[in-house]
């Protein structure tokens, strides 16, 4: 079989369903690929139920239904095909649709997954636009939500842009004229944040006196004669910019990170503009559409941005708003915590555990901030316990890209130590995460600095 061959194959048993119920994840790659199929499913007069889960693990099984309505699982269920097994799912009545790696399993599930064809930077999102696509080519309207979801899960943040089959779903939003593309300063923050801000908190590529630094970030500013406010005394955003300010603020950076002995190619990356959006919103792109979204996702309310993403302008945008401003608020509180409190540092991990005081939907947001300003050399794993299950921790890691070009692969080293213990760990190789028995923490983290330690030795010895 081939991927095309599955696309068509899931779309076929889609089509021929009375009833579908779409099972997707709460993050920004799982609402985006349960919004996609959701109305590709209803616009061909199917009957469609949505059902969110922050993870599919054995208490959460239950929100499953045992009826008979074809399952279509969305960002999930390629590794968990054991328990779809258990909960007596037979293969004629499930499709998953993921980008996670496989599961062994005597069930021959059908399932849209990229990465077995050698595809690794393509989300779920895209891959439910590619069963929406073959549902109905009209669909391509939602080559938009693709976009989001790839760049919500960290697709574009290697290559500094899609690629592969990824970029091609961008080429459909473009000629579709909802998705614009181009070469742009790499960082977070062009539609909303103060342009001070967002230079100051990018750090890829790390600049020095620039990235956490707003004071030099303002005395750049204000060397090249660059206002930070408009005449109206509003603060400008990096839209606002003319092309020569931010031509000139793009030589003077590249300037700063060659000086320190840096590179510069980091310092521009393709970046993903919606047309049809209100300029200076969080809708306007890609980047911060997708932290929306994982704003609603992470404080237990995806159904609201699976509700922006079928076009509601109106309370869903309000609502996610607020949860979008405490969102960051709480991320900022965890981030000064962790520096604050400081790090533990083992031979290749650096690691905290912050026990019960934050979400666990959180931490891994806050570990990624908090490596920019900790060592950089070393991969973060930060712990967590879980208010609704005292005898689980959470653990999150997050690494740099250079970490990853080094030979860190963090879903390989949490699924090598969590496995003695009965642990459940997934992700990529950049950002990944498990759930260990508490009683395990201390080995565990061993463990997987013993693991960390042992990439980094490989890939050092096929370098010789």
């Amino acid at each position: 079989m081939s991927l095309e061959g599955d696309v068509r194959a899931a779309a076929g048993r889609i089509c021929e369903a009375e009833r579908v119920t779409v099972i997707s994840h709460i993050d920004a790659d799982g609402i985006t690929s349960l919004s996609i199929l959701m109305q590709a499913i209803t616009r061909a007069g199917i009957e469609a139920v949505p059902v969110f889960v922050r993870q599919l693990e054995p208490l959460m099984m239950h929100r499953v239904p045992q009826d008979d309505t074809l399952k279509v699982f969305a960002d999930l269920g390629a590794g968990q095909q054991n328990l779809l097994e258990a909960h007596g799912l037979k293969d004629d009545r499930v499709v998953i649709v993921d980008h996670h790696v496989t599961q062994d399993v005597e069930t021959p599930y059908l399932q849209v997954n990229a990465l077995p064809y050698g595809h690794a930077k393509f989300s779920a999102a895209g891959a439910a636009y590619l069963v929406a696509q073959a549902i109905d080519a009209d669909n391509r309207d939602l080559a938009k939500l693709a976009v989001i979801g790839n760049v919500g899960d960290m697709m574009a943040r290697e290559d500094c842009g899609l690629v592969g089959p990824a970029r091609q779903i961008v080429d459909d939003g473009i000629e579709y004229g909802n998705v614009e593309a181009r070469k742009d300063l790499n960082c977070y923050g062009i539609s909303t944040r103060p342009l001070a801000n967002c230079l100051a908190y990018s750090d890829d590529p790390f600049i020095e006196g620039i990235t956490n630094s707003l004071p030099g970030t303002r005395r750049l500013l204000a060397r090249l004669g660059i206002p930070e406010r408009t005449r109206k005394g509003q603060w400008r955003v990096w839209e606002d910019l003319s092309g020569e300010e931010r031509q000139a603020i793009a030589s003077a950076l590249a300037e700063q990170v060659v000086a320190h002995g840096g590179r510069a190619d980091r310092l521009c990356a393709e970046v993903y503009l919606f047309p049809d959006e209100t300029e200076k919103t969080a809708l306007r792109n890609a980047a911060e559409y997708s932290t929306l979204l994982n704003a609603c996702g992470r404080w237990a309310r995806p159904e609201v941005g699976s509700a922006i993403c079928a076009g509601d302008r109106g309370e869903a945008v309000r609502e996610a708003g607020h949860m979008l401003t405490h969102h960051r608020a709480v991320i900022r509180e965890l981030l000064n915590h962790i520096l604050e409190t400081g790090v533990t540092e083992l031979d290749a991990v650096q690691y905290i555990h912050v026990g019960d005081r934050f979400p666990d939907t959180i931490v891994g947001i806050g570990a990624g901030m908090a490596l920019s300003r900790l060592n950089r050399e070393k991969p973060i794993l930060v712990m967590c316990t879980l208010p609704d299950d005292p005898d689980l921790t959470k653990v999150s890691m997050r690494a740099t890209e250079r970490m990853v070009g080094s030979g860190i692969d963090l879903q390989e080293a949490l699924i090598e130590a969590s496995g003695s213990f009965g642990g459940a760990a997934g992700g990529h190789a950049v950002a990944a995460g498990a759930y260990i028995p508490k009683t395990a923490e201390e080995e565990f983290v061993q463990r997987v600095d013993r693991s960390i330690k042992r990439q980094r030795g490989a890939a050092g010895q096929g370098n010789r």
